[in-house]
């Protein structure tokens, strides 16, 4: 679809068909069209890249034809938060604050957003680096949050002392994504032994830094699926027919899981190492999927070209 993108990371479509990609380590949001053209639109204030952190994850209010809203996951300098701007015209407007108050890390920064169909904004943060957190729920860190568009505390949330905690014990999610039942799933890195995909459960602990991968311990949830880190270190995900789609960045590859019930089935994988690593998919207003490689954000090996989106025909 388009190449020659600095370390892009979020992905939102507009309702004409093209897509706003933010850039991890320019701050930038770029708009592509639906034919592959490239346009700069404008630098978020703010955002202090270093390690993982940066400008991450954006997506586009639900109420986008009403009141142009664009939201964004950053780090700044003391922390890690969630802004929305508008986005009217071609042009960005001055950010107002959502969620402050992150902790940010050189790495495991979490960084995806997601508004759910219950309208409200999802958050995927990660421990920073300091594993305890996960389990504090004095603490944003390791946790996925969910909050009004306006940034409270959203109805029905299950804890009264941490009232925009939706679920706790993550390590550093990644990738969300809501199925055709209206149901969570995230992605999330393990350390050195498994990365997972988790059903999310309101109010349940998903286990970090007590357990990686599946622990049969009650007190915990175990993931559905669960990889190699030298296979997945996953980051977006997608669905699309209730089949999740995950990109991999260390496993430098696309998965490919169906959704049964609860659990899920056998994953199959695609472009294994054809493309490097992969940061984000997402499903186009067309049915496709748009997919992000990774190969300039420190970690891969840049390519001509790099960094791609590419543009995947489901049969």
């Amino acid at each position: 679809m388009a190449e020659g993108l600095t370390t892009p990371w979020g992905l939102a479509f507009l309702p004409d068909g093209s897509a706003l990609v933010s850039e991890r380590d320019t701050g930038r949001i770029k708009r592509v069209t639906s034919g592959g053209q490239i346009m700069t639109v404008g630098q978020v204030p703010g955002v202090a890249p270093g390690g993982e952190g940066g400008l991450l994850g954006i997506a586009v209010s639900p109420n986008y034809r009403r009141d142009r809203l664009l939201y964004a996951y950053f780090t700044a300098a003391e922390d890690n938060r969630v802004v929305r701007m508008t986005y009217h015209g071609g042009r960005l407007g001055a950010p107002q604050p959502v969620v402050t108050g992150i902790p940010k890390g050189h790495i495991h920064n979490g960084g995806r957003i997601r508004f759910g169909p219950d309208g409200m904004l999802y958050i995927g943060t990660g421990e920073s680096g300091d594993r305890p957190l996960s389990q504090d729920l004095g603490s944003l860190g390791g946790k996925i949050l969910r909050v009004t568009p306006e940034g409270k505390p959203a109805p029905g949330n299950p804890f009264n002392r941490a009232p925009l905690v939706y679920s706790y014990g993550h390590r550093n999610v990644q990738g969300l994504a809501f199925d055709s039942g209206g149901r969570l799933w995230a992605a999330e890195f393990g350390q050195n032994t498994w990365d997972e995909l988790n059903l999310i459960k309101s109010g349940q602990n998903y286990g970090w830094p007590h357990v990686e991968g599946k622990g049969d311990r009650p007190r915990y949830r175990d993931p559905v699926a669960q990889w190699g880190t030298a296979e997945a270190s996953p980051s977006g995900i997608a669905i699309k027919g209730d089949v999740v789609y995950l990109a991999a960045l260390r496993g430098s590859r696309l998965w490919q899981v169906p959704i049964q019930g609860d659990t899920a089935g056998k994953p199959r994988e695609f472009f294994t190492r054809e493309y490097g690593r992969l940061r984000t998919v997402e499903v186009a207003p067309d049915g496709s999927l748009w997919v992000i490689t990774s190969n300039t954000d420190g970690r891969g090996s840049p390519r001509r070209g790099d960094d791609r989106i590419l543009r995947v025909v489901l049969d």
